[in-house]
């Protein structure tokens, strides 16, 4: 089974891509799914939940093929680990079979769009294993390695080129999982989630948790991430320090909203597609090792649109781009 970019990933040599936005969001708001506790995995299991994700998908391929850029396709899993697998009936074995199937999903894409322009990376996405809002109680990286160690391990079985710790709420968390990675044999990244402070969920500074991560765990991960804040959330946190060479991937919201706003909220806030590319754009010149850009709740393919043409520049001719596509 081939592993893809699994040893030569192009963000960690300095390649820029695009990845994906608010998947959940899109699918509830746009597309009329009723997703149970915010999963997107079942979708896997039906025909029409799988042609749904297949466009979803192809909605951002077609951005990044435009743009002459790769894009990182993250595996619609977040919520696909043990405990909220459980909640909507999904045992051990139920789970291994979607995990892999979301894989397999992406792979297929992959065969379809992927060119020497147009890498496409495929990342298991790992969700945490509380709220994605609310740090609740912390485990200890023991047991976070514990809990993470089979869903990582099944995409590492899978072929996916790397794994993503999306939302991550505690420092401790994501030790565990990194270790989790690190046993499997694939590189990993650890997207952290802020409040309006700027601060992760458990409390600590973003800085902290970011040089605990890495000194608990000799810097195992390919990068860092934030998702889920709106810009005017964390940008005053960055002063130019050596931590923050170590942020690779931003997946921000463009609403302004805190997280309980957002988790109160009947309506979807989708914010300003073009102001939040102007604060991406912004960005890049505050963090040297940006290489991926995507978006997270509320944003959807015109976000990303949006952040590709402010950061790449306008596409190519659209009959350039669709020989591209079409020639793989």
């Amino acid at each position: 089974m081939t592993t893809g970019h699994r040893h030569d990933l192009p963000q960690a040599r300095g390649d820029r891509l695009l990845t994906d936005g608010g998947l959940e969001t899109t699918l509830i708001f746009h597309r009329g799914f009723e997703l149970p506790e915010f999963a997107a995995f079942p979708l896997l299991d039906t025909h029409d939940g799988r042609a749904a994700l297949v466009d979803y998908f192809r909605s951002y391929l077609d951005i990044a093929v435009a743009h002459g850029v790769g894009i990182v396709l993250e595996t619609p899993t977040w919520r696909a680990s043990a405990d909220w697998g459980a909640l909507i009936g999904y045992d051990a074995a139920a789970l291994r079979q979607v995990n892999t199937a979301a894989v397999d999903l992406l792979r297929d894409l992959r065969s379809r769009y992927e060119s020497d322009d147009t890498p496409v990376v495929i990342s298991g996405c790992v969700g945490p294993r509380g709220d994605g809002y609310v740090a609740g109680e912390e485990m200890t990286p023991e047991e976070a390695d514990s809990y993470h160690r089979t869903q990582v391990q099944t995409f590492a079985d899978a072929g996916a080129d790397l794994v993503t710790f999306v939302t991550a709420t505690s420092s401790s968390e994501a030790i565990g999982f990194l270790r989790a990675a690190e046993r499997a044999g694939i590189p990993a990244v650890v997207s952290f989630t802020v409040e309006t402070d700027g601060r992760i969920p458990a409390g600590q500074p973003l800085a902290a948790a970011i040089e605990q991560v890495d000194a608990d765990t000799g810097s195992f991960a390919t990068c860092f991430g934030i998702n889920c804040a709106h810009p005017d959330h964390f940008s005053a946190e960055l002063t130019g320090a050596t931590w923050e060479q170590r942020i690779g991937l931003l997946r921000a919201n463009a609403s302004r909203r805190s997280h309980e706003e957002l988790d109160e909220a009947d309506e979807l806030d989708a914010g300003d597609a073009a102001e939040l590319a102007q604060l991406y754009r912004r960005l890049r010149d505050v963090l040297p090792n940006l290489n991926v850009m995507g978006g997270c709740c509320g944003t959807d393919d015109s976000h990303i649109a949006a952040i590709a043409e402010t950061c790449f520049g306008p596409p190519r001719p659209r009959n350039l781009a669709r020989s591209t596509a079409e020639s793989q």
